[in-house]
């Protein structure tokens, strides 16, 4: 860390921040703990899977559509931290509710899960665009694969603390009950998520911007309109979202879709958890070697090498049996999860004309955002159609396989003519 400027240091700090929500609540703690909420409703495994792919779905199709236009909007000088602010606020709140929500109303905390993903989302579009006003492109390749790399690390310490205060409730050796320590985790996981963004409040500022103008919200919509006009100045651009759209459904979806297909397969709650929290530490230092075998070998090399080893993940996945599977299944996600997603980030920032960062990294949300609404969609409608999840993972290997096809069509940024700086 001592090697970063202070805007650097605090960019990171906030994947150190925010991961502490995607492993407790969007891969871990949470899908079970809905799992056995829907369970004890009634509802078969296969069938609260299903209902779990669809919210995360619905929810992500809602910040899509808005991804865009908020984006353009953002381009103009101060938004882009208000909007980040915003969405921070929304995520951490609705994260905290769920610690609230009796554990019997399954479906009322899938609504409020649906909020909080709109809240990480929501955010995740500003941040990403600020990499661009941290650091200069020759070290964004490095900074994007330290941002996972911490995130990976800084989740590690609110999952420890998870994970021991729910086994040491399911000993009784502490006085509290399995719901009510997962409770306790989803309040720390909003805590820790507000308390170290602090950093990114306070030192990381739009460089990039365009001046104000009377009607900003207007305005952004006749830039997005401009911008689809054209559209064919962009075409290498485009064509990698298009590619992106595919491979990262796949990954998001495997992500998202972990806990629940673990426990579908019959491992227990804390052989998952132990899986997951070692998951997160193979992840920090790939993350890292992705990052800096992409500035000897060049970046498309380093993201179709990630999307091999998910073609390969896809197709082990549909054997799956026995406990020993799941974890060599988990050690080869980590491998190239925080690579694939670091480099996708830091690759498109090269690319994008740095006047218009927030409204080109509004189409990467959205195509970030709808990549998540297939995938999910795929494994559960899979998974309810065979009765078999592995099925439905298996699935998934198309959208890699696809996106790997067109990523080879790009050229490299360097190739590609575009905007270097504007006034600030």
């Amino acid at each position: 860390m001592s090697r970063m400027s202070k805007p650097e240091k605090s960019w990171v700090f906030y994947d150190w921040a925010n991961s502490a929500y995607s492993i407790l609540i969007t891969t871990a703690i949470f899908p079970l703990y809905f799992k056995e909420a829907a369970n004890k409703a009634g509802l078969a495994g296969a069938t609260s899977t299903a209902y779990w792919g669809y919210a995360n779905s619905f929810a992500t199709l809602l910040i899509s559509l808005c991804a865009p236009i908020l984006g353009s909007i953002a381009d103009f000088k101060g938004f882009k931290k208000r909007f980040f602010s915003f969405f921070l606020g929304l995520g951490v709140v609705f994260t905290l509710l769920l610690a609230v929500v009796p554990s019997n109303q399954w479906l009322v905390l899938l609504i409020c899960y649906m909020l909080t993903v709109i809240g990480f989302g929501g955010t995740n579009i500003f941040y990403d665009a600020f990499l661009v006003d941290v650091t200069t492109e020759d070290r964004m390749n490095q900074i994007s694969s330290k941002g996972y790399a911490y995130g990976y690390i800084g989740s590690t310490i609110p999952f420890i603390i998870s994970i021991a205060l729910i086994i040491l409730s399911q000993k009784n050796i502490i006085p509290l009950s399995v719901p009510v320590a997962s409770q306790a985790a989803f309040a720390i996981t909003a805590l820790w998520w507000g308390l170290f963004t602090i950093p990114m409040l306070k030192n990381v500022k739009q460089v990039y911007y365009k001046e104000r103008v009377p009607n900003p919200i207007s305005n952004g919509f006749k830039q997005l309109f401009e911008t689809f006009k054209k559209i064919k100045l962009y075409r290498p651009l485009f064509l990698f979202l298009i590619a992106y759209f595919f491979y990262i459904d796949g990954v998001n979806t495997i992500i998202t879709m972990s806990t629940a297909y673990g426990s579908d397969l019959g491992i227990d709650t804390n052989n998952l958890l132990i899986i997951l929290f070692a998951t997160q530490v193979v992840a920090a230092p790939f993350a890292i070697i992705y990052g800096r075998l992409a500035d000897k070998f060049k970046d498309k090399t380093m993201l179709l090498v990630g999307i091999f080893v998910y073609i390969v993940i896809c197709s082990y996945a549909y054997f799956l049996k026995t406990t020993l599977d799941f974890w060599i299944l988990a050690m080869l996600v980590a491998s190239s999860q925080g690579g694939i997603q670091a480099l996708s980030r830091s690759y498109f920032a090269k690319l994008v004309p740095k006047e218009n960062v927030n409204e080109f990294f509004g189409f990467y949300s959205i195509f970030y955002k709808f990549a998540a609404i297939l995938g999910p969609f795929l494994v559960g409608f899979t998974a309810q159609m065979t009765g078999n999840t592995n099925s439905g993972v298996f699935s998934l290997i198309v959208l890699f396989i696809i996106g790997g096809i067109i990523l080879l069509r790009i050229p490299e940024p360097n190739n590609i003519s575009k905007t270097n700086s504007i006034s600030h």
